[in-house]
């Protein structure tokens, strides 16, 4: 996954360094090469050796450091860099960097490094909360710094505050955001539904379908990777939305429509992946029957989403919907995309295995008007990847 990609970790006095070996690990098992710097109050907390072990490089702590079985000087290690990651972030260290002052391997290093540096800060909540360390953390903003919020929780000390430093699936996402993915969705809005409406028959009950989100939660992940401006609209869904989009959760068909509607003109991609509750129940329990013990219900049929924005798709607006079938599935998917209006349609079958609700791979065939592109099984991910791309390429061409 990032092969060929280099991350500096940069690990300064602070009890959490001890988590810093664990996403080091991480790293390299995606992969990825991977410097740690460390300060020497650093390295109180953790062995230099734990770091070497875990990367195959030397931990680099002393400036003059001449123990060297080859030639690293900072400057030349931070023009490899593809990413920082200084976490912990310590209050001393992140005082430095707001400030200027390089004075120790870790800081020079840095200093000189041209590429995104993401901070972490690690500390007591107070010392966290003094104006001094908040104002050098928004100086490092306006300069550019990526500052990843630190977690609620119980502090070394046993206080409870917002000093922690995040867990390590926190700051991979960090990471990956910045550096897994060449970023030609950048300045783009991209809408994406996902999930399952539900639609309350009593207070008990509801309508649905079995739409787990999957996708559409891979399809905002890959947008976001890729650098646009994402925004999820959200039924029921069995996975957690990707991290850094905009959520909207909804409940109903109505409401998805409404929170689609009220958003798509702004958008400049739209990918319904939702799965709609067809109908409604109608009317009051006045329209409930009983027949042979059973409950019947008078239906209405939801809003067309899918429809709406084909019919309201602003100059220049890429849209595309998904279509699950059991039967005759191209024949009905080329159907939707002449009469709904919109410019591509993924379309699967519930009877292929390893398509359908739930799964974690798809196998779609991408319909457009220009023709038909059937892709293999792959992960939901590589899938999402697949249509951005093939998005890209019908807008540029």
């Amino acid at each position: 996954m990032l092969k060929g990609k280099t991350v500096l970790l940069a690990v300064t006095g602070s009890i959490a360094a001890y988590k810093a070996a664990g996403l080091a690990r991480t790293l390299t098992k995606l992969h990825c090469t991977v410097h740690v710097l460390m300060t020497q109050n650093a390295t109180q907390f953790v062995s230099p050796i734990t770091f070497e072990t875990l990367t195959q490089h030397k931990c680099l702590i002393d400036t003059f450091d001449r123990n060297f079985q080859y030639s690293v000087e900072h400057v030349a290690l931070a023009k490899q860099a593809d990413a920082v990651l200084v976490a912990p972030a310590s209050a001393n260290v992140i005082g430095k960097f707001a400030n200027g002052l390089a004075d120790d391997m870790l800081t020079t290093t840095i200093m000189a490094c041209p590429c995104v540096k993401i901070i972490s800060p690690a500390m007591n909540h107070n010392m966290y909360h003094n104006p001094i360390v908040q104002d050098n953390l928004q100086k490092l903003r306006r300069f550019g710094y990526v500052i990843a919020d630190p977690a609620y929780g119980m502090l070394a000390n046993g206080d409870s505050g917002d000093g922690r430093m995040p867990d390590e699936a926190v700051l991979l996402g960090y990471l990956l955001r910045e550096i897994q993915c060449k970023k030609d969705l950048a300045g783009k809005k991209v809408l994406v539904t996902a999930g399952a409406t539900r639609e309350p028959i009593d207070p008990v009950r509801f309508l649905t379908n079995h739409s787990s989100g999957k996708m559409g939660a891979a399809c905002a992940r890959a947008a976001m990777l890729r650098g646009a401006e994402v925004t999820l609209i959200a039924g029921h869904m069995e996975t957690a939305p990707p991290p850094f989009v905009e959520v909207v959760q909804v409940g109903t068909a109505q409401e998805m429509f409404e929170a689609v509607a009220a958003r798509a003109q702004a958008a400049d991609i739209i990918l319904k992946a939702a799965a709609v509750a067809d109908y409604t129940p109608a009317g009051t329990s006045d329209s409930k029957l009983k027949k042979s013990g059973d409950m019947t219900l008078a239906l209405k049929r939801t809003p067309d989403i899918l429809q709406y924005l084909g019919e309201h798709r602003r100059a220049g607006q890429f849209l595309c919907g998904f279509s699950m079938e059991t039967d005759n599935v191209l024949e009905n998917s080329r159907k939707k995309l002449t009469g709904k209006h919109v410019n591509m349609i993924c379309a699967n079958s519930l009877r292929e295995a390893g398509a359908g609700f739930g799964t974690d791979t798809n196998r779609i065939t991408l319909i457009t008007a220009n023709g038909e592109e059937v892709l293999p099984l792959l992960s939901k991910e590589e899938t999402a990847h697949r249509i951005f791309d093939a998005i890209l390429h019908l807008q540029n061409a």
